[in-house]
C-alpha cells in the first residue's frame, strides 16, 4: 500500500500538475530571495505580521510610518543615510512582493488541498503529507523573519549567514520534497531498467553528485551572506593563487568556513568543481548503461545543467555579482537540483529486487 493506492491517472495527472505549479512557485520565492538580497531590500520591512501584512501602505501617513520604523535601523544609517521616500518605497515593494508571493503559495497549496480532498481525489496518505508540506511552508515563514531580525541588529546591514542559509536550506527542502511527490505522484510505477547493475551505479554515483550539490548551494549560500562574491574576482586563481592567502587566519578553523571571505569563496568555488566533476562521471556511466528512455534523458539533461550553473557562477564572479546574474546564479541552483531529483526518481527501481 502506497499513499497513491486509488488515485487514477486522471487523478494524478492533475495532482501532480497542482504540486509541480507549487515547485515553480518556490523557484520564483529563490529568485525574489535572491534579488531582495542583492539590493539591499529584505531589511526594508520591520514587522512581521502574517495576515494583515498583506495589505500594503496605502496612504502617505502610512508610508511615513514604514519609512521611520526603517531610519531607525543600522542598515539606514550606515548604508542609505538621506536615501528619500521615494527609495525606500522601491526596495520595500520588492520585499512586500517577496513575501506576498509566499502568501500565494500557501493559498495554492491549502487551496488545492481543500479542493483535491472535497473531491475524494486524494488519498489518506497523500493528504497527510500535504499537511505536514503546509505546516513546513509556515515555519519556513518564521525562519524567514528569524533572519530578517538579524539584520537589525547594532552596525548590522545585513542578515546574518548562518540564517540565511538555513532559510534557504528549510526552501529547497520543501522544494525537493514536494517535486518528489509531485513525480511521485504522475509516475507511482518505476521503470524497467534493463541493466540493473548499471542502473546501481549510476544511482549510486547521482547520489553522492546530489549531496555535493547540496554542500556547493550551502557554500554558495555563506559566499552570498558574507558578500564573498564581490572579492577575488578572477578565475581560475584568486589573486594570483590557488589557495588563497589568509584561508585559516580565523580561529577555530571550522569558523573559517562560514566567516572568512577568502576561504568562503574558495571552497564554494572547490566544490562546485568538484561537484561538476561527479556529475559527469555520473553522466558517463549513465549513458554508456542501458537505461529506461526517461532515465537516459534525465541524466543527460542533468549534464546539461551543470554545465550551465557552472557557467553561470564563473560569469557572476567575473562581473562581480551584479543583481541579474546573481538572482539567475541562485535561481539555477535550484533547478539543478531539481534536475538531479528527477534523474534519481527516474532511477529509483534500481534499488529493489536483485
Amino acid at each position: 500500500m502506497t499513499v497513491l493506492d486509488g488515485m487514477t491517472l486522471r487523478d494524478r495527472r492533475h495532482v501532480s500538475a497542482w504540486l509541480l505549479s507549487i515547485c515553480v512557485m518556490l523557484l520564483g520565492m529563490i529568485a525574489l530571495g535572491g534579488a531582495t538580497r542583492l539590493t539591499g531590500s529584505g531589511l526594508s520591512i520591520m514587522e512581521w505580521r502574517p495576515l494583515t501584512g498583506i495589505i500594503p501602505p496605502l496612504t502617505h501617513t502610512q508610508w511615513e510610518h514604514e519609512f521611520a520604523l526603517y531610519q531607525g535601523i543600522p542598515q539606514y544609517k550606515i548604508l542609505h543615510d538621506g536615501f528619500g521616500l521615494a527609495g525606500f518605497q522601491q526596495i520595500f515593494w520588492l520585499e512586500w512582493i517577496h513575501r506576498f508571493w509566499g502568501r500565494l503559495m500557501g493559498v495554492n497549496l491549502l487551496g488545492g488541498l481543500a479542493f483535491f480532498a472535497a473531491r475524494r481525489v486524494l488519498t489518506r496518505g497523500l493528504i497527510l503529507r500535504l499537511v505536514v508540506f503546509f505546516l513546513l511552508g509556515g515555519l519556513q515563514g518564521a525562519i524567514g523573519w528569524f533572519m530578517v531580525a538579524s539584520g537589525f541588529r547594532p552596525d548590522s546591514t545585513a542578515v546574518e549567514p548562518v540564517r540565511l542559509v538555513l532559510h534557504l536550506g528549510m526552501a529547497l527542502i520543501l522544494y525537493v520534497a514536494i517535486l518528489w511527490t509531485a513525480l511521485s505522484v504522475r509516475f507511482p510505477y518505476p521503470e524497467l531498467l534493463p541493466d540493473r547493475m548499471g542502473a546501481r551505479r549510476t544511482r549510486a554515483a547521482l547520489h553522492a553528485a546530489l549531496g555535493l550539490v547540496g554542500l556547493t548551494i550551502v557554500a554558495g549560500g555563506f559566499t552570498a551572506g558574507t558578500h564573498a562574491g564581490f572579492a577575488y574576482n578572477t578565475f581560475p586563481l584568486m589573486d594570483g593563487h590557488l589557495i588563497p592567502e589568509g584561508y585559516a587566519k580565523l580561529s577555530p578553523f571550522w569558523y573559517n568556513w562560514i566567516a572568512n571571505i577568502p576561504a568562503v569563496q574558495f571552497n564554494h568555488r572547490l566544490l562546485a568543481t568538484v561537484t561538476t566533476l561527479a556529475i559527469g562521471l555520473t553522466v558517463f556511466l549513465g549513458m554508456k548503461t542501458k537505461l529506461a528512455p526517461r532515465a537516459h534523458a534525465a541524466v543527460a539533461l542533468l549534464g546539461w545543467a551543470v554545465l550551465i550553473q557552472y557557467a553561470l557562477g564563473v560569469t557572476t564572479l567575473l562581473l562581480v555579482v551584479p543583481a541579474w546574474a546573481g538572482t539567475t546564479h541562485q535561481t539555477f541552483a535550484a533547478i539543478l537540483l531539481g534536475v538531479g531529483v528527477f534523474a534519481m526518481h527516474t532511477l529509483r527501481g534500481a534499488k529493489r529486487g536483485r
